[in-house]
C-alpha cells in the first residue's frame, strides 16, 4: 500500500492531480476540495488509499489523514464503493458525515449523487457504531479561502461536472452558491472552495 505521495505537483485536472516523484508522475485521484489546496508547480504531501481491481491500480488522494481513514472505512459499507465513497467526501466533511451517521440523518447522506433513502439507511445501519466521533477541527488544511472568485468559481464549476452534472446545471448551483463566496466572512476563511462545493451539492439536491 502506497500511505502517501510527496513531490511537486506536475498537473492539474477536473478530477486528479499528477505528482511527479523522482521522475515518475503518479495520477491521484481527487475531490475537488482536496484538488482546491494543490498549486502546479508547488511542493506537496498527500495521503493517498491504493484501490486494486483486476483490470486497474488506483491512487486516491486526500486532504489529510481524517478524509483517507474515512474514506477507506466507507468502503467497508455494502455497495459503498471507492467512487461513492470519494463522491460522500467531496459532498460532505468528515465530521459532517460522522454526526450524519451517528444521528442517523437520511436527508444529509441522499444529498450525494448516487445515494438513495434506501441506501443512506443500509450505510447508517453499517457504520453508526464505527464511524467515530466528531473532532473539534472546523478547518483542514489546504481549505483555505481567498483564492480568488474566478478561481472558485472555475473549481467548484469542474468539480461538479466531474461528478457526473450537466454544465447548465453546475452554473446554476455556482450562482446559486455566489452569496456565501461574496460574503465579507469568506475572507476571513469561513467560506473555503470545500464548503462551496458542498453547498452547491445541497442545492442541486433540493432542486
Amino acid at each position: 500500500m502506497i500511505a502517501f505521495v510527496s513531490g511537486t505537483v506536475a498537473g492539474l485536472t477536473v478530477d486528479s492531480a499528477i505528482v511527479e516523484v523522482g521522475g515518475v508522475g503518479l495520477e491521484l485521484r481527487c475531490a475537488p476540495g482536496t484538488l482546491a489546496g494543490l498549486r502546479v508547480g508547488e511542493r506537496t504531501t498527500v495521503p493517498t488509499s491504493m484501490v486494486v481491481r483486476e483490470e486497474s491500480l488506483t491512487l486516491f488522494g486526500f486532504a489529510d489523514e481524517d478524509e483517507r481513514s474515512l474514506f477507506e472505512l466507507l468502503q467497508t459499507a455494502s455497495g459503498v464503493g471507492p467512487k461513492l465513497a470519494q463522491a460522500m467526501l467531496a459532498v460532505h466533511s468528515p465530521d459532517g458525515l460522522r454526526r450524519a451517521l451517528s444521528t442517523e440523518d437520511v436527508k444529509t447522506l441522499t444529498a450525494v449523487p448516487g445515494i438513495g433513502a434506501k441506501g443512506a439507511q443500509r450505510i447508517i445501519l453499517e457504520l453508526k457504531d464505527r464511524i467515530g466521533s466528531v473532532s473539534s477541527a472546523s478547518i483542514r488544511p489546504g481549505h483555505e479561502a481567498g483564492r480568488g472568485a474566478a478561481s472558485w468559481r472555475d473549481q467548484v464549476h469542474a468539480g461538479l461536472v466531474g461528478l457526473g452534472w450537466t454544465g447548465r446545471e453546475a452554473d446554476q448551483a455556482v450562482d446559486a452558491v455566489a452569496p456565501l463566496a461574496d460574503d465579507p466572512d469568506a475572507q476571513q476563511g469561513t467560506a473555503d472552495v470545500a464548503s462551496l462545493m458542498r453547498a452547491a451539492l445541497r442545492s442541486m439536491s433540493k432542486a
